[in-house]
């Protein structure tokens, strides 16, 4: 009986293993530095930094490749990418709040490649 519990434990344990886990090569995350609040309204205008981390460490696509895609949201002025490090890249947008209609307001960077590419999404509350 105590066999039995043993080899159950274990067939989980090498389960959890075989499973392959899925991971982007790029990590890609937003900072709103300038113009933050918890609710926005048509007109309102925010900066905010979007930072890619290339975790394969090497990338065959070039970080301009990067498509952004908008909801409620328009960007007036974009910086180049500057590099940070080896693997970390930084590029401010100034984004206006165009629309206000639905809850939320989206910003949503993808990066496609054949190594899984990278996803990321900056949410905003809508005001009432």
């Amino acid at each position: 009986m105590k066999t039995k519990w043993i080899l159950t434990i274990f067939l989980g344990i090498f389960l959890t293993f075989l499973i392959p886990q899925k991971s982007n090569a790029c990590d890609i995350k937003f900072e709103i530095t300038k113009g933050k609040k918890e609710y926005y309204h048509a007109g309102d205008t925010i900066i905010v930094t979007v930072n890619v981390a290339l975790t394969h460490r090497s990338c065959p696509v070039k970080l301009n490749k990067t498509k952004f895609k908008l909801k409620g949201l328009k960007v007036i002025k974009a910086t180049k990418w500057k590099q940070l490090s080896a693997n970390d890249w930084e590029r401010k947008l100034m984004i206006v709040v165009t629309e206000t209609k639905g809850d939320k307001l989206t910003l949503t960077a993808i990066r496609e490649c054949d190594k899984d590419g990278g996803f990321g999404t900056l949410k905003l509350n809508v005001a009432e």
